[in-house]
């Protein structure tokens, strides 16, 4: 490891101890990316997009806490944070105005947890070819030949 040298003690002076993944942390509003169990970004948060999908995650993760930018409208986190006080999850707004992120929710832990899939578009995306399987299958088993002849045919016609 390298002495530190002067430069070093002045810049840690003035801006604090460097962190490792700096850059991830400002984009995930403090915490670190494998620590994260569901992100919601600005535009999801504000549109209430997914506050279905992040009840679901709450239900899933009762140990972890939120994380909410700051840099939102009150009016637009009312839903979130009744949703988080109905389950008894812990909230901290994070205020910023040095670090410009996308992300407007963060569910997280204190611990490393190395979730796959945490954006609402990925795990839409993981649930949406599933359920068409579920269904095409459902409805194979309960057709018979008869029918499906008959709806071939109004197919033709129409």
């Amino acid at each position: 490891m390298s002495k530190k040298n002067v430069d070093d003690y002045l810049q840690e002076g003035m801006y604090g101890t460097r962190l490792p993944k700096e850059s991830e942390r400002k984009m995930f509003l403090g915490t670190l990316r494998e620590r994260i169990a569901f992100v919601l970004t600005i535009g999801e948060v504000m549109s209430n997009k997914g506050l279905a999908e992040l009840e679901r995650q709450l239900k899933q993760h009762p140990k972890a806490k939120i994380l909410l930018n700051g840099n939102i409208s009150y009016q637009f986190l009312k839903e979130e944070k009744a949703l988080a006080d109905r389950f008894s999850i812990p909230h901290t707004t994070v205020s910023n105005q040095e670090n410009d992120t996308e992300i407007g929710l963060v569910l997280t832990y204190a611990y490393a947890i190395d979730a796959e899939h945490i954006y609402l578009k990925d795990i839409e995306n993981m649930e949406a070819p599933k359920e068409t399987e579920d269904s095409k299958e459902s409805t194979e088993k309960n057709s018979t030949p008869s029918r499906g002849i008959v709806s071939k045919l109004k197919n033709l016609f129409h």
